[in-house]
């Protein structure tokens, strides 16, 4: 069983930075791909950004290469997003996921537990 809490989030102005945060409890974080969704009002959830269990491999949307970049501390079981150059279109929860089997880093079925998110809102 894994418990996550984000935080971070907030109000930006467009081309500003945030970062989040993602705390995880249990012994066996390590064991966990993890990874950045996102929903923005009205559509669906969409994949952001996903970290290897030792963190060596990362993978971003194309929405958000080159602007975000993840990264996690297994010592502390924490995983971060950092995000620049904020858009509006950014707008959106952010939620942080673990998948223990590590199949599909893309796919938001594959995660097996989530946290409850956490509102960015990017003003233009």
């Amino acid at each position: 069983q894994v418990q996550l809490v984000e935080s971070g989030g907030g109000l930006v102005q467009a081309g500003g930075s945030l970062r989040l945060s993602c705390a995880a409890s249990g012994r066996t974080f390590s064991a966990y791909v993890m990874g950045w969704f996102r929903q923005a009002p009205g559509k669906e959830r969409e994949f952001a950004a996903a970290i290897s269990r030792t963190g060596g491999n990362a993978v971003y949307a194309d929405s958000v290469k080159g602007r975000f970049t993840i990264s996690r501390d297994n010592a502390k079981n924490t995983v971060s997003l950092q995000m620049n150059s904020l858009k509006p279109e950014d707008t959106a929860d952010y939620y942080c996921a673990a998948d223990r089997s590590g199949s599909n880093w893309y796919h938001a079925d594959e995660y097996d537990y989530w946290g409850k998110g956490t509102l960015v809102t990017v003003s233009s």
